[in-house]
Order: C-alpha cells, then sequence, then structure tokens
C-alpha cells in the first residue's frame, strides 16, 4: 500500500496552498505573463500551475493561439497568461510583437520567464529584455535535471543577486520547484520582495542624454503610456513599428488593446 502522507509530502505533490482553478477565471486579484523561448518548459510550467493542458484562444486581431488559465496561492487568485515562445522581444515577428506589447502596455502584476537551464546564456537575452520593460519579474530556471545530467553547474544565488530578481530553479516535468516559484510569485505582486532588476547602462553621455531627452517627450504626448523610457531606446534603435506606431498615434491604440483592464475583467 502506497503512504499517502509520504506521496503529499514529495515535490510534485506539495504545492503549499496552490489550488488550481482550470479555466476558472472570472474573478482574480493578479495578472502573470509567462514568457520564454521555445522549448524550454513553458507549458509545463503552465499546466502544473492551472492545471490544465491548455485552454486557447486567440489574440485580439492575430491568428496566434492564446493559451490562459487560472490559480489560487495563499488565499489570492491569478490569471495565467502563457505568451508565444518567442527569442526576443524586438518585434521581427507576430509572436514577438504580441510578447512584447502585453509585457509593455499590459503590464502583468508579474512576469516569469522560463528558462532552460542547459542553455542559460542564450536565454538570458530575452530575460534582460524583459527587465529592460518590466521591474517584476521572475526567473524561472527549469530543466535543471538535464543540466545536472551534462554536468552544468549555476549558482542561483548569484544569478538573482545579479539580476536582481528571483531565480527559481525547478524541475517542471516532476513538480520539483514549483512550490518555490509560486512562493516567489506571492513575494513579488505583495511586495513582500522588491525587485530591482539589472538594467543595460550606455557608457555614452550623449547617447543617456538622448534618451532622457526622448523619453520626456514621449510622456508628454502619450502621458498614459508605460515605460517610456523603453520605448526611446526602441526608437533610437531604430525599431519601425515603434518608429510607426509613435507617428501615427497608434502605440496609445496598442495600450489600450493590451491593458489588463481592457482584455481581463478584474474583480
Amino acid at each position: 500500500m502506497i503512504d499517502q502522507s509520504k506521496c503529499e509530502a514529495c515535490p510534485v505533490h506539495n504545492t503549499g496552498n496552490l489550488k488550481r482553478l482550470g479555466i476558472n477565471m472570472d474573478k482574480f486579484d493578479f495578472v502573470v505573463a509567462l514568457a520564454g523561448n521555445p522549448n524550454t518548459g513553458k507549458s509545463t510550467v503552465f499546466n502544473n500551475l492551472t492545471g490544465l493542458k491548455q485552454h486557447t484562444g486567440n489574440w485580439p486581431g492575430k491568428t496566434v493561439t492564446r493559451a490562459e488559465g487560472g490559480f489560487e496561492f495563499n488565499n489570492s487568485r491569478y490569471k495565467l497568461i502563457d505568451l508565444p515562445g518567442t527569442y526576443s522581444l524586438l518585434s521581427t515577428s507576430t509572436d514577438e510583437e504580441i510578447a512584447r506589447d502585453f509585457i509593455l502596455f499590459g503590464q502583468p502584476d508579474v512576469t516569469i520567464v522560463v528558462v532552460d537551464a542547459t542553455r542559460l546564456e542564450r536565454n538570458l537575452n530575452l530575460v534582460l529584455q524583459v527587465l529592460e520593460i518590466t521591474e517584476r519579474a521572475i526567473v524561472c530556471l527549469n530543466l535543471m535535471d538535464e543540466a545536472r545530467r551534462r554536468y552544468i553547474e549555476i549558482d542561483e544565488r548569484t544569478l538573482s543577486r545579479d539580476l536582481g530578481i528571483p531565480v527559481i530553479p525547478t524541475e517542471a516535468r516532476q513538480g520539483i520547484g514549483i512550490p518555490n516559484l509560486l512562493t516567489a510569485i506571492d513575494e513579488v505582486v505583495n511586495g513582500k520582495f522588491i525587485c530591482k532588476p539589472y538594467r543595460i547602462t550606455g557608457t555614452s553621455k550623449g547617447l543617456a542624454k538622448a534618451v532622457e531627452y526622448i523619453t520626456e517627450k514621449i510622456k508628454r504626448q502619450f502621458p498614459l503610456l508605460p515605460n517610456a523610457r523603453w520605448v526611446a531606446l526602441r526608437l533610437l534603435e531604430g525599431d519601425q513599428k515603434i518608429i510607426d506606431a509613435i507617428r501615427s498615434g497608434e502605440i496609445s491604440g496598442i495600450a489600450k488593446r493590451n491593458s489588463v483592464e481592457e482584455n481581463f475583467a478584474a474583480v
């Protein structure tokens, strides 16, 4: 006979106060975005938290599939949005555009970036881009079992210190680390963990002045636009989609379409 107490104590089942809500997302307290490169186990993390095999629809005005689900933890209800898998947020594809616009304009309460522990250097490109957009983020360091098999060692505490955000090692297929991920989510959204994300700073004083000047102009023209600094950086880098959206004023429409209030019915 199986010892039920031992089963419930194992990492797969010991998820604390987690209640998987599936597609029951009528009322929620926080919105969580789930980002990551393709093939990092992002969908497995999504299914672990929501109890779904993915409930899908389409993003507004797009043919790209959108997966969302709900969960409850420590008396808070969360809506989890699984963003398209992407290697960057530079808007060179529809998937990148959707992920970027939701993190920037939808302003989720926390963004989880799922990374492959066996390809950390490659995955950090997306992490650093996310940290340029939002101050509330968590790295889910997934596939740690694969990393061990390849004799790869990662000091997650040092990585967390350097990035300024929680870094949680997981093995999502086995449910290992999911309780710690839930705790990190709870601490970030409730202000118990104050993220101080690493930001790439230019050495050129001229560049810094240009960013500051453009940021202020964007704020004056679009006062409700979140993270004008990131938009200014994209303008300086020649992002044609951002340039066109600024010129036409459509950037306000993009922000509205991706706002949490617009897309999700809050409590």
